[in-house]
């Protein structure tokens, strides 16, 4: 740019935004920059000032700063009148007492004065902007339109009011010729126009539709005032349901139904028995999470490591449960299922359910998938629930009904599609006169129906196709068959004696000491120390008890640290009595068949499995003691048949047996210890038999020895359950060699590998196999 007489040298700040000739702004002066720029303005230039916004962009404004302050909280600012374009030129740096200024040659820029052409377009603009201005409802337009004559201020002041982007405002400073700029501004002026009465034409017909509305709402004002002077005052109740109701998103028929039953409420009289009725259902109905939903984290492999950090071992549980959560991924990926635009996660399989002795990690097996996949966790207690309105909940017309409880874990998740854990289903007590809450579970647990399940209280439909149902139950047999056929069964079978010593000292140990408020430095338990609590105070599947003595064993450390012992306290093994007592397990198997007479059978029970001692005896007949049965110690009836089976099959098998006749001329008693324990099922079959066979005989079966399996008639042994339970209970009572049926040697396959190399397994395939390896 080549100086002219109207050239000056002013001080140059660079602003973020574009500024128009007219505009008046308040600058905050918080870069050092451009307070040395304005100062410089006050102090040389008679408060001139030059704006750019790109330091090599040569177009600019001039300003005048007529006075700089303070805001409240003591920051300075500048008050500026932005004057003229101008053409700026280099900026160079200037020393001036020390301080280091941008400064540069400007050049003024004044319109010229305006041609008939820019008159009549000028005058153009101004017809369309005052149609503008009332459809904007703008103060500020007539304003400018009343202040300002000059075609070209008046383009600038209308750029500045609409508020233009900053490249608008940059193409509008860029207008230096006067015909351009007016040009511009009326080409926006007249799009915006043509919007403004598109938008005011809806706006009527909109307005038009809403009169019913506007009638309905004064009524209703109408109504609530004179409520309000009978002392019946639930205006603002029934205003905040309904803006809660156009805030609900819920599904529309559901919305049909709230406020239906919401007009009804606006209606009735607060002495109605109904009025309570109503507002209750209303309150539980906007509890719901309506439109909440956690957004699933199915990766594969960060859930199985989350698995894994909770639980040690369980491979198989956790392949499960990897595959389950694999088998939603791929559906929801690839949209399997989709109905009518409903969510693609419906109908995903059948509901998992984790079956296993307490204390294995059931429960926290939910929590574990909960957390694999990003969602809420709620568990819901079964046990000793005997009311189907538990479940579905009850009709609204009785007192004190509230939803079932499903619907209050919907509420206490807060969302739709949370992790739902019934636990302990084998606890439902069967339907009496109130309903069979198993029944009411099987439309929540059938992935082809509870998309639509409907609660007796809400009386709407309810999608549960998003909730993940994880059911727990110790023993499947109770389970109704049509609840059972709609789950996919996990079986949990307990830990061996080295699994619970690393879950010990993993989980167990740290929990108790970090509640007891040690410091892992003050105690010293050793694996030794865990073993011995083990094998003499717990006799378990889980780890439940263990970790109750392992408690035990750490607050009696406590008390000692908080005496002032010296720490670390190390406990020995050999003085573990001494800090929980005597042992309270024992192992007694060689005591208890050091007798003719008593064999160690192998079971499953509601706690994982057991070992059952069959004790036998006879003794003459006589007047009061006919040949035949006794049988004692709670038997179910499968059981009683098994035991004459046994019987029988000894004498129809005498011969072979090397027994004489006037042995089974008496009458036989056949006991199972732990009389208050139901007991029931046929696999103890070949322990009674042996039990029988060495009372008649007068041998001892072997102590080290334990059997499980059915026999019938003609003396073959038929396959039985839960081997891999009675396997680790056997190895858990120290016993070495188990006779199993032949059929059953595929299932040592699920036995751990440990426990399999130290024990002998015997297959049979009839009796004289089993009575080859019981009898020394």
């Amino acid at each position: 740019m080549s100086e002219t007489s109207t050239t000056t040298r002013l001080p140059v700040a660079i602003l973020p935004t574009v500024v128009l000739p007219g505009a008046t702004l308040t600058l905050q002066l918080s870069d050092p920059r451009l307070r040395q720029a304005v100062e410089a303005a006050r102090t040389d230039t008679n408060g001139r000032i030059a704006f750019v916004t790109d330091p090599a962009d040569t177009l600019g404004v001039v300003a005048t700063v007529p006075d700089v302050g303070k805001l409240p909280g003591g920051e300075p600012v500048a008050i500026v009148q932005i004057d003229t374009r101008a053409y700026v030129g280099l900026a160079r740096t200037d020393e001036a007492g020390g301080d280091a200024r941008l400064t540069a040659a400007v050049d003024p820029i004044i319109d010229p004065t305006p041609t008939e052409r820019v008159t009549a377009a000028a005058r153009e603009l101004r017809a369309v902007l005052e149609l503008i201005a009332p459809l904007r409802r703008s103060r500020r337009l007539p304003e400018i339109l009343g202040s300002t004559r000059a075609p070209g201020a008046l383009a600038d002041a209308v750029a500045t009011w609409a508020e233009f982007a900053d490249d608008d405002r940059r193409r509008v400073l860029h207008a230096v010729d006067l015909a351009d700029r007016v040009d511009a501004i009326s080409s926006w002026a007249r799009n915006h126009l043509a919007e403004l009465q598109v938008a005011e034409t809806i706006r009527n017909d909109v307005s038009e539709g809403m009169d019913k509305q506007q009638r309905e709402y004064l009524l209703r004002q109408q109504l609530n005032a004179i409520r309000k002077e009978l002392g019946e005052g639930d205006d603002d109740v029934v205003g905040d349901f309904r803006d809660r109701l156009e805030q609900l998103d819920a599904p529309v028929a559901t919305k049909n139904t709230i406020a239906k039953e919401l007009d009804r409420f606006e209606r009735m009289s607060s002495q109605s028995p109904e009025h309570s009725w109503i507002r209750t259902w209303l309150d539980r109905v906007f509890d719901m999470p309506w439109g909440e939903r956690s957004d699933d984290s199915l990766e594969l492999d960060t859930a199985r490591a989350q698995l894994d950090a909770d639980h040690y071992g369980l491979d198989e549980v956790k392949d499960r449960i990897v595959e389950f959560l694999a088998t939603r991924k791929l559906r929801r990926d690839r949209g399997i299922d989709e109905r009518d635009g409903e969510r693609a996660t419906r109908g995903s399989g059948a509901i998992i359910t984790l079956v296993g002795p307490p204390g294995v990690g059931k429960t926290s097996l939910g929590e574990s998938v909960a957390r694999a996949m990003g969602r809420e966790f709620v568990r819901v207690a079964l046990g000793g629930i005997r009311d189907e309105a538990e479940i579905r909940g009850h009709r609204r017309t009785y007192v004190g009904s509230q939803p079932g409880r499903i619907v209050r874990a919907l509420q206490e998740a807060g969302t739709m599609n949370p992790v739902i854990l019934l636990d302990e289903v084998d606890k439902l007590t069967a339907g009496g006169w109130s309903g069979d809450p198993t029944a009411a579970l099987l439309e929540v647990l059938d992935p082809a129906q509870n998309h639509t399940f409907r609660d007796h209280y809400l009386e709407v439909d309810l999608d549960l196709s998003e909730v993940v149902f994880i059911a727990t139950a110790n023993v499947a047999d109770t389970i109704p068959a049509p609840l059972l056929d709609r789950m996919d069964l996990v079986r949990l079978d307990g830990y061996t004696e080295d699994e619970k010593r690393f879950i010990a000292n993993r989980y167990l140990l740290p929990r108790q000491v970090e509640q007891a408020g040690l410091r892992s430095d003050e105690i010293d338990v050793g694996d030794d120390v865990i073993s011995a609590v083990i094998r003499g105070y717990t006799r378990e599947a889980g780890v439940r008890t263990l970790e109750r003595e392992l408690g035990r064993l750490v607050r009696k450390v406590t008390s000692k640290v908080a005496t002032g012992t010296e720490t670390p306290v190390v406990i020995d093994p050999d003085e573990v009595s001494a800090w929980l007592g005597r042992p309270k397990v024992t192992d007694d198997v060689p005591e208890r068949t050091n007798v003719p007479g008593v064999a160690t059978g192998l079971a499953v029970t509601g706690v994982g499995g057991d070992v059952l001692f069959i004790e036998t005896t006879a003794f003459p007949t006589g007047p009061d003691a006919e040949p035949g049965l006794t049988l004692t110690g709670q038997l179910g009836d499968v059981m009683k048949e098994s035991a004459q089976i046994a019987l029988n099959y000894v004498r129809s098998h005498a011969d072979e047996l090397g027994l004489d006749g006037e042995a089974l001329r008496r009458r036989f008693h056949v006991h199972v210890p732990a009389g208050a324990v139901p007991k029931d099922g046929p696999s103890a079959g070949i322990t009674m038999t042996t039990a029988l066979v060495s009372l008649m005989t007068g041998r001892h079966v072997k102590p080290t020895v334990g059997m499980t399996g059915e026999i019938t008639l003609q003396g073959q042994v038929l396959p039985i359950g839960g081997v891999k339970q009675k396997v680790l209970a056997a190895h858990r009572m120290g016993l070495t060699e188990v006779v199993l049926p032949k059929r059953n040697g595929p299932d040592l396959d699920d036995v751990p590998e440990r426990v399999r190399d130290e024990m002998t397994f015997h297959l049979a395939d009839t009796y004289d196999d089993v009575a080859k390896v019981a009898f020394a």
